[in-house]
């Protein structure tokens, strides 16, 4: 298991952007790349959903909830053990708390064995 940190939330107007980042504290930066990495969220009063993922390795696959599909982007940065989500066009719906979570060799959700604390995103209606 490894450190995962959130930042980046806030409250922001529908329509406006933010970027959250996970700092990954206890990743070697030589294995860094080798973690699977997803976010997910949970609204009150609603089951936590996944959001987005990006694979490990060379390939960095990524892959989006239906919901965020074509407004959030996944990104990595190697170098700083930094994972990043671009959340574009915000919605009241998108209100949640953010989760990062990343594993290895992730086939399942319950592969990912390391959490953040979360960090709450608002966009009121």
């Amino acid at each position: 298991q490894v450190s995962l940190v959130e930042s980046g939330g806030g409250l922001v107007q529908a329509g406006a952007s933010l970027r959250l980042s996970c700092a990954c504290s206890r990743c070697i930066l030589s294995t860094f790349n080798n973690y699977d990495m997803a976010w997910f969220r949970q609204a009150p009063g609603k089951e936590r959903e996944f959001v987005a993922s990006i694979e490990g390795g060379s390939g960095g696959r990524t892959g989006y909830a239906d919901s965020v599909k074509g407004r959030f982007t996944i990104s990595k940065n190697n170098s700083k053990k930094m994972w990043y989500l671009q959340m574009n066009s915000l919605k009241y719906e998108d209100t949640a708390i953010y989760y990062c979570a990343a594993g290895k060799d992730v086939q399942d959700v319950r592969d990912y064995d390391s959490w953040g604390q979360g960090t709450q995103v608002t966009v009121p209606s």
